[in-house]
C-alpha cells in the first residue's frame, strides 16, 4: 500500500487541525464520559417519552455524529477527505472479505481476553452490559444503528483523527496509539471500574489500523462486536 493511504511516517508531520480543535472536538465526549460514569449508562438526556435505553442510544448518537462533524469541518477547510483518514479500498469483493476475514479474527483473539479480564477487575461488569442491552423491538433498531455509529464514529474519531493528530505532535506512530487508546478508555466513563480493559481494547485496534495502515477492519470488528453483544443481550 502506498505511503498516501495511511497513518505512515509521512503523514505524523502534518496535523489535520490545531490543538484547539482537538481540545473542541473531545470536549463533547469529556462531558458524556462524566455524565455517563454519574448515570451509571450510557450518557441519557432523558428524552421525553423513550425508556431510559433508547433515551441513551440516540444522545450517544447524537454526541458522536457531532464530534465527527467537527472533524469533517477540520479535514473540509484544510481540503483533505475523510476518506484519508479511513484509507483502505473496497474495490473487489476479495477486499472486503479480507478485512471482514481480519475483523472477524480480532473479535474470536480480543474478546474472550477483554471478557476475562473485565470480569476480575468489576465482577459487576456483565450486569452493567445488560443494563445497556436492547429489551424491545425498537430498542434493538435504534441499537443497530448505534452499533454502526460505534463501529464508524469511533474509529474514525480515536484510530483515525486522534491517531494521526497524535503522529503529528509527537513524531511517533505507536505512541500515538497509545495515547489514543488512553483517551478512549476515559471516554467510556461507563465502565467505571473497567476503563482499563477499555483502553486495552483502544490500544488493540489502534495496533490493528497502525499495522494495516487503514481504518476499515477495525470498523467491521468494531461493529459487529457491539451488534453481538446486542443480540445476544437481545435474545438472551
Amino acid at each position: 500500500m502506498s505511503s498516501s493511504t495511511g497513518i505512515t511516517n509521512a503523514d505524523t508531520s502534518s496535523a489535520v487541525a490545531p490543538w484547539w480543535h482537538t481540545v473542541i472536538a473531545l470536549l463533547p465526549i469529556g462531558v458524556g464520559s462524566v455524565a455517563s460514569a454519574y448515570q451509571h449508562g450510557l450518557p441519557n438526556l432523558d428524552l421525553p417519552g423513550m425508556s431510559s435505553r433508547l433515551s441513551g442510544y440516540i444522545t450517544v448518537l447524537a454526541e458522536e455524529w457531532f464530534v465527527v462533524l467537527l472533524i469533517w469541518l477540520a479535514l473540509r477547510r484544510r481540503g483533505i477527505s475523510l476518506g484519508s483518514l479511513i484509507s483502505g479500498r473496497w474495490n473487489t469483493a476479495g477486499a472486503f472479505l479480507r478485512d471482514l476475514g481480519l475483523g472477524v479474527a480480532f473479535i474470536v483473539v480480543t474478546v474472550p481476553v477483554i471478557g476475562v479480564l473485565a470480569h476480575f477487575l468489576s465482577h459487576d461488569a456483565n450486569s452493567a452490559l445488560s443494563g445497556m442491552t436492547p429489551k424491545t423491538v425498537p430498542e434493538l433498531i435504534v441499537y443497530l444503528a448505534l452499533a454502526g455509529t460505534g463501529g464508524f464514529c469511533e474509529e474514525l474519531i480515536f484510530r483515525g483523527y486522534l491517531m494521526r493528530q497524535f503522529s503529528a505532535w509527537t513524531g511517533n506512530g505507536l505512541v500515538a496509539v497509545g495515547l489514543q487508546g488512553v483517551v478512549f478508555g476515559l471516554a467510556h466513563g461507563y465502565y467505571l471500574r473497567t476503563i482499563p480493559v477499555v483502553m486495552l481494547l483502544g490500544w488493540c485496534l489502534g495496533l490493528l489500523a497502525y499495522w494495516r495502515k487503514s481504518l476499515r477492519p477495525g470498523m467491521l470488528a468494531h461493529f459487529l462486536q457491539d451488534v453481538l453483544g446486542g443480540l445476544v443481550g437481545f435474545f438472551s
